[in-house]
């Protein structure tokens, strides 16, 4: 069994997904509750689950001091954690770009059941837990443009800077990563969850299933239909949507 506390100021939710839990899962065992920053701590360090489910906002301060609280105490937190929020577009956005679960109040089933079979997947893993670190170096900055982001794959969590990505590939509802220096990464999500986060950081979609780094891009070529040549040495098709944005995009760099 899987051992799962819950902290959350709310006893109606606490009682909600409790109820969820039982119904659609069979493997997890919740061992304990809290309310508070206070006593969420506390129940923590007696009960080391391996799963968190964390309100962000509590009664006596959020779900962030709890993370920053219990990693001075212990170094370095192991266990999975699942935020559960209201739509806060800043905390949803650092933790997509930290990997980290997250359910939306009020929660629903199907996406309770997708994240805890992530997490089961994930169970038994050498898993460093290093994207919670990132994730609360993020919040304590107060930072809005990220500048790592870390990526979920079948063996576990990995941290990669922003500026090093070269290209991202649609995979049916899979991403392939194209980072530099690095392998191919492959990502259980899909290419449009990634023009979201990196449109930000210099990243512009040129096709329905390419994303690419505009700062390594090497040449564009009107031939053929139209493509770029990437730093890789890729060729990227560029759709005819695209073509009129994408050289004006170059002339302004």
């Amino acid at each position: 069994m899987i051992t799962a506390l819950l902290v959350d100021d709310d006893e109606h939710l606490r009682t909600g997904l409790k109820a969820l839990l039982d119904r659609y899962t069979n493997d997890i065992a919740i061992v304990g509750e809290a309310e508070s920053v206070k006593t969420g701590i506390a129940a923590i360090e007696k009960w080391q689950p391996q799963v968190l489910f964390l309100d962000i906002h509590l009664s006596d301060g959020t779900g962030f001091d709890i993370l920053e609280q219990l990693a001075l105490k212990q170094g370095k937190i192991k266990a999975h954690i699942v935020f559960i929020t209201a739509h806060e577009q800043y905390a949803v956005k650092a933790f997509r770009f930290s990997a980290l679960d997250f359910l939306l109040k009020p929660v629903d089933f199907e996406e309770l059941q997708n994240t805890m079979a992530k997490i089961k997947a994930a169970t038994g893993k050498d898993n460093s837990f290093e994207h919670i670190d990132l994730l609360l170096e993020n919040i304590r900055k107060k930072v809005d443009n990220y500048k790592r982001i870390a990526l979920s794959t079948s063996d576990g969590i990995h941290l990669f800077e922003v500026s090093d990505i070269i290209r991202c590939e649609a995979k049916a509802n899979y991403t392939q990563f194209y980072i530099k220096n690095h392998k191919p990464v492959l990502i259980s999500k899909t290419l449009k969850e990634y023009e979201e986060l990196l449109s930000e950081h210099g990243f512009e979609r040129v096709h329905q299933s390419h994303l690419i780094n505009l700062a390594y891009l090497k040449s564009y070529i009107k031939n053929d239909g139209g493509y770029v040549i990437m730093a890789d040495q890729s060729n990227i098709p560029i759709a005819q949507s695209k073509k009129e944005k994408l050289q004006e995009l170059i002339r302004a760099l």
